[in-house]
Order: C-alpha cells, then sequence, then structure tokens
C-alpha cells in the first residue's frame, strides 16, 4: 500500500511553497553554514501507528537530493513513545528547512491511522467495517483517505464524482417529497441516471426511509444517527425485508460514534460503521525532529 508518486510530490510542492517564497528560509540561511551536514532523528514522544513516510522523504529529497534515510520503523508499524522513527543525514539546512512541513505530514497522517486503528480494535470480530467520510482537509483528501487504510479501516467514496449518495438535503430538494413514496421514486430516480457508478447509498432517518430507501433498489443504506435500540430493530425489520425482495443490502451506521459506543453499534449487525471523526477532528501526534551538524 503506496501513495502514487505524483500525488505525493504534488503534495509536498505545494507544503514547500506556503514556507519557502522563492525558495527562501531567512532564518536558517542567517545563521547555517551551507556546506555543514548534519543528522536528525525522528523521535515519537507517544505512542502511535507510522503513516507518511514517502511525504517525509519527498519533502527532504526536495531540498537536499542526496539525503538519506535510515528508517527504523516501517510504515504501518506501531512505536511506543521514545522509539526512534527514522534517521535523516543531509545538509543541516535541508533538515531545518523541511522540518515542520515534514512533521506535518507526519503527525496528522499517523494521528489518523492510530485513531482509525483503535475504532478497528473495538470491533474486531463483530464482521463490520470502519470507514472515514469526506470530512477531510481540503487538498489532503487523498492522503488522510490512505492513513485511514494504514490503520486498518476501508474508504468511502473517494468524492461526488465516483458514487451516489443521496442524504436528506437531496430527497428534500429532489421534487418528489420526503414520504416513503417520494423517497423511492427518487432512488429509483438516482439509480436508473447512475447504472455505471457503482453502488448506490441512501441515507435514512427513520425506518420508514429506510424501508423505501430498500425498495427503491439502493444497494448500501445508511442509517444516521439512529439510537442503539432503533439500530438493531432496523437491522433485523431491513434483512427480513430484503429478503423477501430477494435482494441483498448492506446497511452502515453513522452519527455519534465515538471508542466508547463504536462496539454496541457494531453488534446490532451493521456492515459498516462511518466516523467522520477519524479525518476531520483528530490530534497530531507528538512527534519531534533532533538535529545536530556534523
Amino acid at each position: 500500500m503506496k501513495i502514487p508518486q505524483e500525488i505525493v510530490q504534488e503534495a509536498v510542492r505545494i507544503a514547500l511553497e506556503e514556507d519557502l517564497d522563492q525558495g527562501k528560509d531567512l532564518s536558517t540561511e542567517a545563521v547555517v553554514p551551507a556546506e555543514l551536514e548534519g543528522s536528525g532523528r525522528i523521535l515519537a514522544r507517544e505512542e502511535g501507528i507510522l503513516a507518511g513516510i514517502d511525504l517525509l522523504r519527498a519533502t527532504f529529497r526536495s531540498l537536499d537530493p542526496e539525503v538519506r534515510f535510515e528508517d527504523q520503523i516501517p510504515e504501518g508499524a506501531r512505536f511506543e513513545a521514545g522509539e526512534i522513527l527514522i534517521r535523516i543525514h543531509g545538509k543541516a539546512r535541508a533538515l531545518l528547512t523541511g522540518e515542520r512541513t515534514a512533521l506535518n505530514f507526519l503527525q496528522r497522517l499517523s494521528a489518523i491511522a492510530t485513531r482509525t486503528q483503535a475504532f478497528v480494535d473495538a470491533i474486531r470480530g463483530t464482521g463490520a467495517a470502519i470507514l472515514e467520510t469526506r470530512k477531510t482537509t481540503p487538498g489532503l483528501r487523498y492522503l488522510e483517505k490512505y492513513a485511514v487504510r494504514v490503520g486498518g479501516g476501508e474508504n468511502h467514496r473517494f468524492g461526488l464524482f465516483d458514487r451516489v449518495l443521496l442524504k436528506e438535503n437531496h430527497f428534500a430538494l429532489s421534487g418528489n417529497g420526503l414520504d416513503p413514496e417520494g423517497i423511492q421514486k427518487t432512488v429509483a430516480l438516482a439509480l436508473d441516471r447512475n447504472m455505471d457508478s457503482g453502488p448506490l447509498t441512501a441515507e435514512a432517518r427513520s425506518l420508514s426511509d429506510a424501508l423505501a430507501i430498500l425498495r427503491g433498489g439502493a444497494d448500501i443504506i445508511l442509517l444516521d444517527n439512529f439510537t442503539i435500540e432503533e439500530l438493531s430493530a432496523a437491522v433485523l425489520e431491513l434483512r427480513k425485508e430484503a429478503r423477501s425482495l430477494g435482494r441483498d443490502v448492506l446497511m452502515e451506521a453513522s452519527g455519534g460514534v465515538q471508542l466508547d459506543n463504536v462496539a454496541q453499534i457494531a453488534g446490532t449487525g451493521v456492515d459498516r460503521i462511518s466516523v467522520g471523526a477519524l479525518t476531520h477532528s483528530v490530534r497530531a501526534l507528538d512527534l519531534s525532529l533532533l538535529v545536530e551538524g556534523v
């Protein structure tokens, strides 16, 4: 599992441009000799799952093509507080100039992978899958979705272009009404117009919505903000109705998903659990770069 190089290079280019107008690092160039070689090590100050090493390497290589790396921990591995994740050898100026950009990538992606694995571990053995949502940092969606996979999660649709997901506002503006008949009609219409775009998902706010969505032909029913009791009842009723229709359907829970309730949610029999917090509010891991001249 790797990030395509063109995505890595473009992300690094944009990030470095934010820091270096015309390639200038005024502080480093003022006090660090151009010829000085340096060594650095990325130190973990808390435990986690490593994600984003390719971005770190690309950052420093953009500043020093001859930089050398010694990986201590492989991508996707768990590390403990106090461990060295990677050692870096190259131009001292490049180490200082690339420090913040490299750490920003590594801290955020590792945090997402770590948080994802915590959710995956919490529901292990239930048969349910953990997914993220489109609640990602603008410009970093591919990277953040990659980090979810590193942590053992699965990816939801990438954007608006690759899957149909009908939500409350789509139904409200469809012109077909919000009663079960109107919801069923809207789902059937979307399915007819997007036969080649993969599984169609539709959001339900009640069991009657969910049944209408099922009868309209949706492949995945998104049960949004249902209580545990409501989820359990809905899964049973929807499985029964799907059998009567000769249909297979996946059920996904979303809304209010936390580490302390995700096992209960998985226990209701849903197939998928989407967690926006994996990407939209994760706290960066505490990692630091320690450098010295050689």
